[in-house]
């Protein structure tokens, strides 16, 4: 029997989508403008254990161009494509599900771009529901600008700070010690309940630490509240089937805790890759384990921060061998990404984009597999693999 791993760089797109435009993302490519800003500045970014197993010809296979200097210097050690999202969101839940086998074919619930943002009725359940004061902020923002610009007042208040995006969410911040962590999480459950008619996709906790906005925080505290799957995915197929599942990260909340078997959180992407080894060295035969690398898209591409970008693939690419040296005959390993977040791009949002699908093992045979018209494709490869039911969408490569 064999294993399985799903590995999720959040955000790691590689080249704008065929509908990019329809969502205002015409000529983002994450990868391709990270690799040309280091280009630009010095040596460039060289991610070569990426490259061996094709990320540079996945890349090329999506846009007809090669990133500048993350061609691969020998053989290429997998399988490699790109997948294209047919999900109508851009947003975590909507990726990661089709990953999963689950494609979204309705549409979210958004908040507009308004002051106020949120509708009254809604803030005044939440307020009356709570026992809160009021709220701060009810509008769109980035959310380190906004605890810097409200953090201070939420402390001597009380009121939690609430805003959204352009994704499907609400998003509460408050401060750790001042408001209480599990005061925190308490408000942002009857936010879910309350947002569930309006269909919209997650409820944020944001907690953050400091004692002023000059070193506010945010903390690896963070819980999302997602609205449960609308089918199986391979998760929840492959613990039905009776299969050891490992998600590592906030994989356990994207799926609202349905199918996610044992969650291994941290703080980080190395802390995160400590776990997924740590996850890994447990899973039995015939075994899944799904894991999300959060910093490339929340620390980097929100921030718009390409340096800090390619840094993170590189620290990624450094402890890759520490995975490939673990992995016996038969094992599969996917590595995929849920959406774009081209942190040299206009605003601070994601980025409709294809992603790389790079599929490899002891084994395992090479070569490309071309344009995958689902993300679901990977779920469909992982359960034959597994020797699973897989979900209702997709096609194995």
């Amino acid at each position: 029997m064999a294993r399985a791993l799903i590995l999720v760089l959040d955000s790691v797109g590689i080249g704008a989508a065929e509908d990019a435009g329809h969502y205002g993302d015409a000529g983002s490519d994450t990868l391709g403008h990270v690799a040309a800003w280091y280009v630009q500045r010095g040596p460039g970014l060289h991610l070569p254990n990426l490259a061996t197993l094709g990320l540079a010809k996945a890349a090329e296979a999506s846009t007809g161009r090669l990133p500048p200097g993350l061609a691969a210097t020998g053989a290429i050690a997998g399988r490699y494509g790109y997948g294209v999202e047919t999900s109508r969101g851009k947003d975590t839940p909507s990726g990661h599900w089709e990953i999963a086998g689950v494609p979204v074919d309705t549409d979210w619930g958004y908040f507009p771009d308004t002051r106020p943002c949120f509708p009254p009725d809604l803030i005044e359940a939440l307020v009356r529901r709570c026992g809160l004061t009021g709220i701060l902020g009810d509008c769109h923002a980035s959310g380190t600008t906004i605890i810097a610009e409200l953090g201070e007042e939420h402390v001597r208040t009380g009121k939690p700070i609430v805003y959204t995006s352009a994704d499907s969410v609400m998003q509460i911040a408050a401060h750790e010690q001042a408001f209480g962590l599990d005061r925190l999480y308490a408000v942002c459950a009857v936010a879910r309940e309350l947002c569930d008619p309006l269909g919209i996709g997650r409820v944020i906790a944001r907690p953050f630490v400091g004692s002023a906005a000059v070193d506010f925080v945010r903390t690896g505290n963070r819980r999302d509240y997602s609205v449960v799957p609308p089918a199986p995915t391979i998760l929840e197929l492959a613990g039905k089937a009776g299969r050891t599942v490992i998600s590592i990260g906030k994989i356990g909340d994207i799926f609202a805790h349905v199918g996610t078997g044992e969650v291994l959180k941290a703080s980080g992407n190395m802390a995160l890759f400590d776990r997924m080894l740590e996850g890994f060295a447990k899973l039995p035969d015939g075994g899944l384990l799904m894991a999300n690398f959060i910093d490339f898209d929340s620390l980097y591409g929100h921030r718009r921060d390409p340096k800090g970008y390619g840094q993170a693939l590189k620290d990624f690419d450094r402890r890759l061998p520490e995975l490939t040296t673990r992995l016996a005959p038969g094992d599969l390993v996917v590595i995929t990404a849920d959406h774009g977040c081209d942190p040299t791009f206009a605003g601070s949002e994601h980025t409709r984009e294809h992603v790389p699908i790079l599929a490899f093992g002891p084994g395992q045979p090479t070569g490309p597999i071309g344009r995958r018209d689902s993300l679901a494709d990977i779920a469909a490869t992982v359960a034959r693999h597994l020797g699973i039911p897989a979900p209702g969408a997709g096609a194995p490569f």
